[in-house]
């Protein structure tokens, strides 16, 4: 079986890898400078550029690359809107392939199980480098992070400007800008270098960043989880309780809403929901869930994707009504691909969401 990637959405600077910058509202086939050789497993967006991460521990990245977010590329022209392999032959070895990948706006962050690397750009600590490194194109490693040989990387995410990673211990460490406190306390404007959250009181296995905040759960089967940050969309005063979400499946955060998946394949959100950004109450029972900044993506058991929520830049198939300027309709949601109509032995393996962008995945015979 081969892996094929599509995308759709906002593509103003080739963060979609289809070979133009133009938006597009229906899934376009995704370029790669080299052949796809092993499976994706994440799709993480910064605000212009796009990373994709394989089972063998291979980064992609497209999209905007004067940040540096996309490394080092040779001189010349911009090289065109596809993804191509992110050099890594300094951090890591064979022994070691990145795990984890997450971006803030300008800034890319990987993981192998025991180092973390940021590039690209941050003024606010998204680098997490310390105070005097704002921009680089190479992978930098993080000093004295994790701070104990005995820890590895269990999580990693991020949003605009901040960064956690899960350690095996159970302890979180987050950086970048932590003005409302989802760094935990004190708030600080700026974290440059990892920090551990302190107050937790249970052991974290996941985490999910929204623009503000950050959420923490513990094991499925406790129900845990703890919203650090602002509150402007109820994300933590609208929170469920731990019942409510006991078992799940996976979890996701937008810039302004928290989305669970639950043991039973339906979608709990909470949050920001002024463009029809909360699950829509009758969605069909999900497989996977993905989240973007204000939009969300799932793939249902009868392998058809939906898509709802802010679409204006086509990521959730064509727009309707005044959507492009206004809200979209409370409830609304756009089936953007479905396994019934992938060529014969096709199936969609995969889904991401992005800055306003979508993606799809499909598996077909070689």
């Amino acid at each position: 079986m081969q892996q094929h990637l599509f995308a759709l959405g906002s593509n103003g600077s080739g963060q979609l890898g289809i070979g133009h910058k133009e938006d597009v509202s229906v899934p376009k086939p995704v370029l790669f400078s080299t052949p796809l050789t092993s499976p994706i497993t994440k799709i993480a967006a910064g605000g212009n550029h796009t990373l994709l991460l394989t089972a063998s521990g291979t980064v992609y990245s497209t999209g905007d690359h004067s940040t540096g977010a996309c490394g080092k590329l040779p001189p010349g022209p911009q090289p065109p809107a596809e993804f191509h392999p992110l050099d890594l032959t300094k951090p890591t070895t064979p022994s070691q392939p990145v795990t984890h990948a997450a971006a803030t706006w300008e800034a890319t962050i990987l993981a192998t199980p025991t180092k973390l690397y940021t590039l690209g750009a941050g003024l606010k600590g998204e680098l997490g480098l310390g105070p005097f490194l704002f921009r680089t194109s190479s992978p930098s490693a993080l000093p004295d992070f994790p701070p104990s040989p005995s820890q590895t990387i269990a999580d990693l995410s991020a949003s605009m400007a901040h960064t956690i990673a899960v350690l095996s211990d159970g302890t979180a460490y987050g950086w970048g800008t932590g003005r409302h406190g989802q760094l935990g306390s004190p708030a600080a404007a700026v974290v440059d270098a990892p920090r551990e959250i302190g107050e937790v009181p249970f052991s974290i296995v996941r985490v999910v960043c929204g623009r503000d905040f950050t959420c923490l759960f513990g094991a499925p089967e406790s129900g845990e989880f703890l919203v650090l940050g602002s509150d402007k969309w109820g994300v933590r005063s609208a929170a469920p309780t731990a019942e409510a979400i006991r078992g799940w499946k996976d979890v996701g955060a937008g810039w302004g809403g928290v989305y669970v998946l639950r043991g039973d394949g339906s979608v709990l959100s909470w949050g920001r929901d002024d463009h029809g950004q909360m699950a829509p109450a009758d969605l069909a029972s999900a497989e996977k869930i993905a989240v973007g900044s204000e939009h969300a993506v799932a793939l249902s058991n009868e392998g058809d994707v939906t898509a709802w929520g802010w679409g204006e830049h086509g990521n959730c198939g064509p727009p309707v009504g005044d959507e492009r300027g206004g809200p979209a309709p409370k409830g609304r949601r756009n089936v953007i691909a479905s396994s019934k109509y992938v060529p014969p032995g096709a199936s969609i393996t995969a889904i991401g969401a992005g800055c306003a962008t979508s993606w799809i995945a499909l598996e077909m015979p070689a």
